[in-house]
């Protein structure tokens, strides 16, 4: 994992001192930094890197190995007679090069203002350059655009605060905003300038515009990094590298800013929706609470309701901002312009919750969408709600998929493809957010936003409709773009904390309010929840082990359970299957005198179906835990996270988070349709990692989850006839937990019950006539029994993630 340890991903200037040099990245454990410039040492001093901002928090957890430092090197005052600067990691043995640069390219750099170029992009077509990145000093930057003869280029620059970068540059204090977004007209020139000036300094960074010029920035960018990787790792990892990358090309992941376009509707697309003559048309209220939002945020809201394809709806404002308000004239312009633009005009202050209820209560329609007030809905965003309406008139409630969208609204990123209602995984986090629409009758039943939540009160509103509503519906599209504020909760949760401390009472108050006796509690990250049953009972777990010879597997699996395990009350049935060595019923021999574990003799073929069926009735536990003679609890209080969920009255059987040996993932929930039938989610990811949108460590319901660890209450075990014995060998659990959901119980996943499962990573093939023979019979029997939603899509998963991997990246188009 060499190439992953030694990496440097950001180096720059100190802002207030020059001479400091500043490298961030992830450096080997045990090794100890060492600087030469040429052959002079120079003093380094050696942090921990703290992360800013959410993109970089995200990436701290994808790192395989290696500490995350900040290293500061000082360099002496003049640095013309110098040639190179080397940062190794020097071990006992060896030393490897982690770093190396020019002195040439440090002089360029050294106390200039400092740029970065997140995104560019050419529209010939317009004649446009889309520049957007950020630029420091210890002065006030100026962005602008020069043609190649050195004119000024006619450009729109817009200026954006970034806490992130001001965060990175803690040594200076940046009040001004760093963050640019750049159009120029570049009709006339084949070469952009972009010129970053402060009061005494400029850096310029040079864009060329034809394919010729990109073709060599890019070459050069490759020959840059390869430089750099040959100094550090050698020709043939160098070859190497290039080999994968190359043979990885066509199987990378594909890129959201690619995805969206093609997945927006265009205007034949539109035009078609408007043509639309739907049999029921019910007016939808966006109401939308206002407080002293920037004029060119609110405006483009405005226009992404004017733009809609569903023309059958209202916009009621509410103006919380006071009676100071300045934006008042605004909206009355805009109301004047429009009659279905109704504003609230309130003249005293109001927080979020009764600014929202006041557009509500103004609201006529018969369904409301709640937005914010700088938000931008999709042009089909009604459309498709009033379509999914038609098709289900008893729908109730309704929610969509969403992404973020950049401060200047020209990006879009992060986009969270949910599952269909999950209600576990809205009491780990919010999922449903935006975009969210509700049946106005049934807020008569719900009530209203509640002040005492505000930050997450939303949250709390969704939660008391998803109580009063089963008829919910998902529309798995992106319909809803959430503006992405350096300093929300989406960027930045530090800055709101009050709003997660309420979101861990909403979550709190919808247990107390279905009597079910858990405590809500903060997660991992901040915006996630973790919940703990409080059951007072503490029934007789019985824990059934299919076993044939491999004692040594299962007494490490019974100890680590007998030895760490808080959770006392159990017992083990042992199913012993055609077992051949001796030693194996000598240690069965040395059970018998235990009151906690009887051994009983299934004789037959394997049959993973049979033999747990079999060992069912010798059980005298109201809870079952099947149980692979492979696996090693690793949490102590593993037996309580999984009764915790079991003995709630919806929940038919829980899974937990299984680890291969190495300590990647072998199991955190089952998708159907994974390589063609079912697999599991997020298999061989490193631990430590969470998955997309957090989805590893987020307890939530799935279609189903592995029988190698599964908790099911013995009446919902008897209640679906057990485990279809005409699967054998494959999908018989995976059935059975379809089974289960068919009878109307959730299949949990529960992250905080972690096991190690010693399986082999490469399975054995189904490679003789009779083994391919059964495997082929088994999958038609699973096809036939669930050939619906193998054609429809597992609700729990999302249409637009692909089937092809397990990392729940984009489906191709």
């Amino acid at each position: 994992m060499l190439q992953e340890i030694l990496t440097v991903k950001r180096d720059r200037f100190h802002l207030l001192n020059p001479r400091i040099y500043i490298l961030q990245g992830n450096f080997p454990v045990g090794k100890t930094p060492q600087v030469f410039l040429d052959k002079r040492s120079l003093d380094v001093q050696v942090e921990d890197w703290k992360p800013s901002g959410a993109m970089e928090r995200f990436e701290s957890q994808k790192t395989s190995g290696g500490r995350r430092i900040t290293m500061m090197i000082r360099l002496p005052e003049s640095l013309e007679r110098y040639r190179r600067l080397k940062v190794y990691a020097q071990g006992a043995k060896k030393r490897e090069c982690w770093f190396t640069v020019s002195v040439s390219e440090l002089i360029q750099k050294q106390d200039k203002p400092y740029y970065y170029i997140e995104e560019s992009v050419i529209d010939k077509n317009a004649h446009l350059a889309k520049i957007r990145g950020w630029t420091v000093f210890k002065e006030p930057v100026t962005v602008q655009a020069y043609d190649s003869r050195k004119n000024k280029l006619a450009c729109q620059v817009q200026r954006i605060q970034r806490s992130d970068v001001c965060e990175m540059y803690e040594e200076a204090q940046i009040k001004e905003k760093c963050g640019f977004y750049l159009e120029a007209d570049i009709s006339g020139t084949d070469k952009i300038y972009l010129v970053f000036r402060s009061q005494r300094k400029k850096s310029v960074y040079a864009l060329g515009l034809t394919k010729t010029d990109q073709l060599r920035d890019k070459s050069a960018e490759y020959l840059k990094k390869g430089s750099q990787y040959l100094r550090s790792y050698g020709v043939l990892a160098l070859a190497g590298k290039i080999v994968t990358k190359l043979g990885s090309v066509k199987n990378r992941p594909v890129q959201y800013s690619e995805w969206l376009p093609h997945h927006l509707p265009d205007e034949a697309v539109l035009k078609r929706q408007r043509e639309t003559d739907f049999s029921w048309k019910p007016m939808i209220s966006v109401v939308v609470p206002l407080y002293r939002t920037p004029e060119k945020y609110l405006d483009q809201l405005v226009q992404s309701l004017k733009n809609q394809s569903y023309s059958n709806w209202e916009l009621v404002l509410s103006d919380g901002s006071g009676k100071d308000s300045p934006i008042r004239e605004y909206l009355r312009e805009i109301e004047r312009q429009d009659s279905r633009i109704c504003v609230v005009d309130n003249q005293e202050k109001l927080n979020i919750s009764e600014n929202t209820n006041r557009a509500v209560k103004a609201a006529s329609g018969e369904f409301l969408a709640f937005a914010d007030h700088d938000d931008v809905l999709t042009p089909d965003a009604l459309f498709e709600c009033v379509q999914a309406l038609n098709r289900r008139p008893d729908t109730d409630i309704l929610y969509s998929d969403e992404d973020k969208m950049s401060m200047d609204g020209n990006k879009f990123f992060q986009p969270h493809f949910k599952p269909d209602f999950n209600l576990d995984l809205l009491c780990t986090v919010n999922y449903i957010c935006h975009l969210f629409v509700v049946r106005k009758s049934l807020t008569e039943k719900t009530g209203l936003f509640r002040t005492e939540y505000d930050g997450a009160q939303d949250y709390d509103f969704i939660f008391r409709c998803v109580e009063t509503s089963e008829n919910i519906v998902h529309i798995p599209r992106i319909l809803y773009h959430w503006r992405s504020h350096e300093n929300s909760t989406a960027e930045n949760p530090e800055s709101k904390r009050y709003a997660f401390d309420a979101g861990e009472r909403a979550v709190q108050a919808h247990y107390d309010r279905l009597g079910i006796p858990a405590k809500a509690r903060k997660g991992e990250y901040l915006g996630l929840y973790r919940t703990k049953y409080c059951w007072p009972e503490q029934p007789l777990i019985s824990i059934l082990i299919p076993n044939k010879d491999h004692i040594d597997d299962l007494k490490r699996c019974m100890e680590s359970i007998e030895k760490k395990s808080t959770y006392r009350n159990f017992e083990f049935v042992i199913i012993e299957n055609n077992s051949e060595e001796q030693s194996t019923f000598a240690y069965y021999e040395e059970l018998k005198g235990r009151q906690d574990v009887k051994v009983v003799y299934y004789d037959g073929p394997f049959n993973f179906s049979k033999i747990n069926n079999f060992g069912v009735p010798y059980a005298k536990g109201e809870y079952l835990l099947l149980l692979n003679n492979d696996t090693e609890i690793i949490n102590e209080d593993c037996l309580e996270e999984l009764l915790g969920y079991c003995m709630r009255p919806d929940v038919g059987a829980v899974g937990a988070r299984l680890y291969y040996e190495d300590d990647t993932i072998q199991h955190a929930g089952v998708v159907i349709g994974f390589g063609g039938i079912a697999g599991h989610c997020f298999v061989q990811q490193p631990r430590g990692t969470t998955g997309y949108c957090h989805r590893i460590i987020c307890a939530q319901d799935y279609s189903a989850v592995t029988a190698a660890c599964m908790m099911v209450r013995r009446s919902v075990y008897e209640e679906v006839h057990g485990m279809t014995e005409a699967l054998a060998v494959a999908f018989n659990d995976i059935d059975f937990c379809m089974k289960i959901g068919a009878a109307g119980y959730r299949v949990v996943y529960n992250p905080y019950a972690e096991l190690y499962h010693y399986e082999s990573k490469s399975r054995g093939l189904e490679d003789t006539p009779e083994k391919k023979a059964r495997f082929n019979r088994e999958i038609s029997i699973f096809n036939d029994r669930w050939s619906r939603i193998l054609e429809n899509g597992d609700p729990y998963y999302n249409p637009n993630l692909t089937l092809e991997s397990q990392d729940f990246s984009l489906r191709r188009f």
